[in-house]
C-alpha cells in the first residue's frame, strides 16, 4: 500500500518534518516520487520509521540506530554488533542515571541553604550559586546528553 508522507507520518506517530529529517539523515531510505513530485512510501518505509522510533525512544543515537537498522536489513548475519552496542548503550544509560543522582542531590543540598522566604540578597540559594565554582565541565562529546539540550 503505497501512501503519502503524511499518511506515513501520521501512521507511525510522529511529524512530517520528522519523516523528512530521517530521510536526510539516511536512516529512511528516500522515497519514490509520484509524477506531481509527491513522496510515496510503502509498508517497509512504515516498519522502519517505527523501528527508528523505537531505537529513538531508548534514547540511542543516530549511528547506534545505523548499526542495529544494518543488522534489521541482513537477518542472517550474527547479532554479535547489536549485543555490544546494546551492552555500551546500557553503559551510558548506567552512567548518566548516576550523574543524574548527583544532579539531584546538588539540588537539594541547594534547596536547603533557604529554608524561609527572605529578600533575594539574604537567600541562601542565590548566594551559593554566586559563590560556588563550576566544578564538572560540560562533555559535548558524551553519548549522555544533557536534560535540557546539548551545551
Amino acid at each position: 500500500m503505497a501512501m503519502r508522507i503524511g499518511a506515513l507520518a501520521t501512521a507511525a506517530g510522529c511529524s512530517v518534518e520528522t519523516v523528512r529529517y530521517y530521510e536526510r539523515e539516511g536512516l529512511l531510505p528516500t522515497a519514490t516520487r509520484t509524477d506531481g513530485n509527491y513522496r510515496l512510501y510503502g509498508d517497509d518505509a512504515l516498519k522502519r520509521l517505527r523501528f527508528i522510533r523505537r531505537c529513538r525512544s531508548l534514547d540511542m543515537a543516530h549511528d547506534e540506530i545505523r548499526t542495529l537498522l544494518h543488522a534489521l536489513d541482513a537477518p542472517r548475519e550474527p547479532c554479535t554488533e547489536v549485543n555490544l552496542l546494546l551492552d555500551a548503550h546500557i553503559g551510558h544509560v548506567q552512567q548518566r542515571i548516576a550523574e543524574l543522582t548527583a544532579l539531584h542531590q546538588d539540588l537539594v543540598g541547594l534547596r536547603g541553604q533557604c529554608a524561609a522566604v527572605r529578600d533575594a540578597q539574604d537567600c541562601g540559594i542565590v548566594q551559593a550559586l554566586a559563590t560556588a565554582a563550576v566544578t564538572a565541565q560540560a562533555d559535548t562529546s558524551s553519548h549522555v546528553h544533557r536534560t535540557h539540550g546539548r551545551e
